[in-house]
């Protein structure tokens, strides 16, 4: 089978919905007194850790904590932090992405490069979805070509835009030819873009696909069991997963939804939830200090920023932007919003995600940004010199993660430090969410925070955003050189070529600041005293996380 691409309109390429960290403000006070003293001596302090304890056995099974609610289970429209949590061990991609960040064989057991307009895989044979029938080249094709049909709106559809056409090739190869070089279509196939399902159970559910009701028909080492809306998802163990390696130890695994993140908390210390990824930031001191369980620290590919989102208003003249960046004491938001556990930054990407290209185009990439140091005269000058003394900001934010409200007051106080007029404007999380999504809920909005990840090692999956005319670029920054550099290096395959392209493009972002950097994340993770065996990384995005996960003793 052939897909030949019909291209989708505009109003069809949803983006990410948003990237935070938990839903709803959490209540130091609530935590309060429960081994204060050993989370004093540990707080801000930390090292990341490649692996957990190995478990001492099989399980039968465990719970695990979300802080939101997935949008759908369909890989297509899987683009935040609770879709893809759950999804990653339901349903696999043709490539994995493994802890440490790597690339290895998934559902397809190798890939090709023969010329610079095709990438050729070959699929796993023997391979069962959920309802017994076998994966076949076919199925690669459909799910693949689900993307770039203008009636499924994929939220992934920037990953395939180049694509001409996706076929089977051989009895067990298929093939995706694009229309120019596209160094980031691979490296997009170890998470949700490469999600492989069935054609079969992908047409007969239609657009209710990944529902509540329909589930999904994938190969993952859970399967689908049940949705209660606002309550739980409850996943059983696949016993004809074709990977014996790993093979899920728990027989079930029960994702509950608590939107309340002092509900969660509580549950997380009193065992009544086993584990938890993102865990709210003024909770870890309390939680380090448990005897209950223990927090982790681990890779991450993950930036907080604001989004500056009304380049026709003050924020549309540099020196605003760049005076408002000097305003934020930025290693003292790091104690004050993430209570330390986290870096201040000067660039919009992790370090992370640099592994790949070569080590001196990093160190350019970030030991030669413009610094932005902490300096209010200076940027009280550069407000003068623009002439933007009591120009009015509209700040909006919403009560998502205790570290939110932090940064809103910070920048609302450091604009009145400098001169400028900034107003917070608070929303629903649901609202919220719509910046990212609706361009009509971004009108009349100069500023907001994100917490924005990256699906892969590569930088320019961030600042191909950041392109003219690109969705996500909300506040529709343009510049010329900054579009030609990242063009270029989108069509240069080989890394570490492509590197030194990436660092110029960070060095134009940081000049200009269409979004202001603030502070590069590890990932944390809750593990209670019944489990362990889970590496602490971003890649439980998309790898199948929970199938080491087993008895602690």
């Amino acid at each position: 089978m052939t897909v030949r691409i019909r291209r989708a309109g505009r109003a069809a390429r949803s983006r990410r919905i948003i990237a935070v960290i938990g839903a709803g403000a959490l209540a130091v006070g609530a935590l309060a007194g429960c081994g204060q003293s050993a989370a004093a001596r540990n707080a801000g302090t930390f090292e990341l850790t490649a692996h957990t304890p190995a478990p001492a056995g099989d399980i039968d099974s465990f719970t695990w904590a979300l802080s939101t609610e997935p949008y759908s289970l369909d890989p297509a429209y899987a683009f935040d932090y609770a879709d893809n949590t759950v999804l990653a061990n339901v349903c696999e991609s043709l490539l994995r992405w493994n802890s440490e960040l790597s690339q290895s064989p998934g559902l397809a057991t190798g890939v090709d490069h023969p010329d610079p307009l095709s990438w050729v895989y070959t699929i796993r044979e023997g391979v069962k979805f959920h309802d017994g029938t076998t994966m076949t080249p076919n199925d690669v094709v459909v799910s693949l070509g689900r993307h770039l049909d203008p009636e499924v709106a994929s939220f992934w559809y920037d990953s395939f835009k180049n694509v001409e056409s996706i076929e089977q090739t051989g009895e067990h190869e298929v093939t995706v030819r694009t229309i120019v070089p596209d160094s980031q279509f691979n490296q997009l196939m170890s998470a949700a873009p490469g999600v492989i399902q069935s054609a079969a159970t992908t047409e007969a559910a239609g657009p209710d696909y990944g529902n509540q009701s329909t589930g999904v028909n994938c190969t993952g080492l859970f399967s689908f069991g049940e949705w209660r809306s606002g309550e739980s998802i409850t996943l059983d163990r696949f016993d004809d997963y074709w990977d014996p390696e790993l093979r899920a130890k728990a027989e079930q695994m029960t994702f509950v939804i608590l939107n309340d993140a002092n509900a969660r908390v509580n549950a997380l210390q009193t065992g009544e939830i086993d584990g938890a990824w993102t865990i709210p930031y003024n909770a870890i001191d309390v939680l380090r200090a448990s005897d209950t369980g223990s927090v982790y620290f681990g890779t991450n590919t993950t930036v907080q920023s604001l989004v500056v989102s009304n380049l026709e208003g003050p924020l549309g003249d540099v020196r605003v932007r760049q005076a408002l960046t000097m305003a934020l004491d930025r290693e003292a938001l790091v104690r004050a919003a993430v209570q330390g556990y986290g870096t201040a930054t000067n660039a919009l990407t992790s370090e992370s995600v640099w592994m790949n290209g070569d080590p001196e185009a990093t160190r350019l990439a970030f030991d030669e940004l413009p610094s932005h140091d902490y300096d209010l005269d200076a940027a009280r000058e550069l407000i003068k010199e623009a002439g933007a003394e009591g120009a009015k900001i509209t700040y909006v934010t919403a009560p998502l993660d205790s570290s939110f409200d932090v940064i809103s007051q910070a920048v609302a106080s450091a604009g009145r430090e400098i001169g400028l007029d900034i107003e917070i404007e608070t929303r629903t999380p649901n609202a919220y969410t719509l910046l990212f999504s609706d361009p009509s809920a971004i009108e009349g909005v100069d500023l907001f925070a994100t917490t924005w990840y990256l699906s892969s090692t590569d930088p320019l999956e961030m600042y191909a955003v950041l392109r003219t005319g690109e969705f996500s670029n909300y506040g529709q920054w343009s510049n010329p050189e900054f579009d030609d550099v990242v063009n270029r290096a989108l069509q240069t395959i080989d890394d570490g070529e492509r590197s030194f392209l990436s660092a110029e493009a960070q060095q134009l972002a940081s000049e200009e600041l269409p979004w202001i950097p603030l502070i590069d994340l590890p990932t944390t993770l809750w593990l209670g005293e019944r489990i362990t065996g889970v590496d602490p990384s971003i890649s439980y995005m998309y790898y199948p996380w929970a199938a080491t996960i087993g008895r602690a003793e």
